[in-house]
């Protein structure tokens, strides 16, 4: 699939990296970052999400760039996200991200980096909840 970047950031590569975390295709493109952050363009697919995960030890900011998409945080109800919309997800909580099922997504995603952070991968989103979204 050819694919037309949804928002004026770079689209990056196929996320190969990261691709068995992945329901569908993303692209990663780094955009800046030091010891201390990590900013970097993720673009979803129409259709493609990440998979519940928690980061632990450090929170994530999205900042929604181009096309819509949806985050989740576990227990509460998805949450549309449209260019120039914000989410912020605490230390330690589980939470998904990626496209509306028919549309392309790209959020830049900003993390900060700490010694002793990681990134806890966990089951897919549930294919049926999420096509309710469309």
């Amino acid at each position: 699939m050819t694919m037309d970047n949804p928002s004026a950031f770079p689209m990056g590569k196929p996320n190969d990296a990261y691709a068995q975390y992945f329901e569908g295709q993303s692209y990663l493109a780094p955009l800046a970052g030091d010891g201390q952050v990590s900013v970097a363009n993720v673009t979803f697919e129409p259709g493609c999400t990440n998979h519940w995960h928690i980061h632990h030890g450090v929170c994530q900011i999205l900042l929604a760039v181009g096309g819509r998409g949806y985050y989740q945080i576990e227990g509460q109800d998805p949450v549309e996200l449209k260019p120039g919309d914000v989410a912020y997800i605490p230390p330690e909580t589980k939470h998904w991200h990626g496209a509306a099922p028919h549309e392309a997504f790209a959020h830049v995603a900003i993390m900060p980096k700490a010694e002793g952070a990681s990134n806890e991968w966990l089951e897919p989103v549930d294919e049926e909840a999420y096509r309710r979204l469309a």
